[in-house]
């Protein structure tokens, strides 16, 4: 069964599962009071975004050469870059620090870019046990589920199904006293940690100018994911380089409060690269995977590149009413809802993915909320366009699209078709599409708005 056949299935599943929704529109729900919060907090939030689109545009017209100052400065003080064409590339480089570790357990901060390369599966082939250390991201693997949001990993499950699955996978009793529940993966990782010879990490933002890679988290995870073993592996995306230090004061606040309504999140840390002479702590040995994997797809094209503006902070799934309606997991894609839609045609391929920018309605709420004002239902439109173009619509549909193209330049021919042939026509199309699956059927009328003009005596139009 081909992706786009899954996914209506699968969004048909979950958008009639009252049970779902009602999960998600309550954890939505206290993110959205907790985001008009923090908006209180901003004297001039437009201001700020504007800065930051302006910012993250100015960034991307001159891309490699941040890339370069980037890697100047980080190596300078002893760490290293590998650049990564795709994922196989990513993971093969990955692989033999783990083969020169001779690595058994790695120990993994939560990041979009590792889950965008599969990057536990390949381990798990090689022998190598990978925990993910974020809580959420914690419960979502020992499931054996992908993350469900970007920013909340968890965010389907409800106290119960986390007390279940801690009791399946884990052995533990029964509870439903939260914080039991986090003492039990607090107890557990806490060993991996002090044990695991390699670290992962992803990275927020590419500070070019001091060679730094900042994290953002709220636990503390991704800290002792990488202060404790000797070797620390961060998978960036290449578009999230911001120019300098300073720049952190507009996207720290930006990222937290268009998140999770935070002035600012728990821990924000900065690394400049492996531990240095007279230093107490950190690893030995620091490696940045600079990652296109089809991110310079988006960057040749100028009318879609601002795509890769994207700070990751999750508020367009927020208010996005089909990602509310049929939940992250239906897209089967790495990144959900409307940046998913507008990112994974290009970063996996459009003809696979190109059902994704139809899953939506237009509506411009992922636009109004974006914090670096991505004008992502226009990208959407634009994906369509660019299948289109490209011809990889289905032959049903261009059928379809050539005779409504030409009934409407030979209006008068649809008059001569009986009423029941129309109304035939409509009740398959509907059906089709589904339409008539949970609505009344619709109708063609009897007679049509021309002829019932001519009855009342009215001159026809020249047009």
């Amino acid at each position: 069964m081909i992706k786009a056949q899954q996914f209506q299935l699968d969004a048909e599943t979950k958008a009639f599962d009252r049970e779902h929704r009602r999960k998600i529109r309550f954890n939505i729900g206290k993110y959205d009071a907790a985001v008009a919060t923090g908006m209180g907090h901003y004297a001039n939030h437009e201001l700020a975004r504007s800065r930051g689109a302006y910012l993250k545009a100015s960034v991307l017209e001159k891309l490699d050469e941040y890339l370069l100052q980037f890697e100047q400065a980080f190596t300078a003080r002893g760490g290293r870059v590998i650049w990564a064409r795709d994922a196989d590339e990513a993971l093969a480089e990955i692989g033999q620090l783990m083969q020169a570790r001779q690595a058994r357990t790695v120990v993994k901060a939560k990041s979009m870019t590792t889950e965008e390369i599969h990057l536990n599966q390949y381990l798990a082939k090689q022998g190598i046990e990978s925990v993910e250390t974020d809580l959420g991201e914690f419960i979502v693997q020992l499931n054996g589920q992908r993350p469900y949001h970007i920013v909340t990993p968890a965010m389907h499950l409800s106290k119960a199904d986390i007390n279940d699955i801690f009791v399946k996978h884990l052995g533990t009793e029964s509870t439903d006293d939260a914080q039991a529940l986090v003492l039990t993966a607090r107890h557990l990782l806490r060993h991996k940690y002090t044990t695991a010879e390699v670290g992962v990490t992803g990275g927020n933002f590419l500070v070019a100018e001091a060679g730094a890679i900042s994290i953002t988290e709220n636990e503390g995870n991704a800290r002792l994911s990488a202060a404790f073993p000797r070797l620390h592996i961060a998978v960036v995306g290449i578009e999230k380089v911001i120019p300098r230090l300073t720049d952190l004061d507009l996207f720290w606040p930006l990222l937290s409060t268009s998140g999770t309504g935070q002035q600012v999140t728990v821990y924000n840390t900065l690394y400049f690269g492996p531990r240095q002479p007279g230093e107490a702590d950190g690893p030995e040995e620091m490696v940045v995977v600079l990652l296109d994997n089809g991110r310079t797809n988006l960057l040749a094209q100028p009318d879609k590149r601002e795509a890769l503006r994207c700070i990751r902070c999750g508020a367009c799934l927020n208010v996005c009413p089909v990602y509310k309606n049929i939940g992250g997991h239906t897209y089967e894609t790495t990144y959900s809802g409307p940046i998913g839609s507008v990112i994974t045609p290009h970063l996996s391929g459009l003809p696979e993915h190109k059902h994704l920018s139809y899953a939506s309605s237009l509506c411009g709420a992922c636009t109004s909320v974006c914090p670096v004002r991505i004008n992502l239902h226009n990208l959407l439109l634009l994906n369509r366009q660019q299948s289109v173009n490209e011809g990889h619509a289905p032959a049903e549909e261009k059928l379809a699209i050539g005779l409504w193209k030409w009934s409407m330049q030979h209006r008068w021919a649809l008059d001569l078709l009986p009423g029941t042939v129309k109304d035939w026509s409509l009740q398959r199309l509907l059906g089709q599409v589904g339409w008539s699956k949970r609505r009344e059927s619709l109708h063609i009328a009897q007679k049509s708005f021309r002829e019932l003009w001519r009855e009342k005596g009215r001159p026809a139009s020249r047009g």
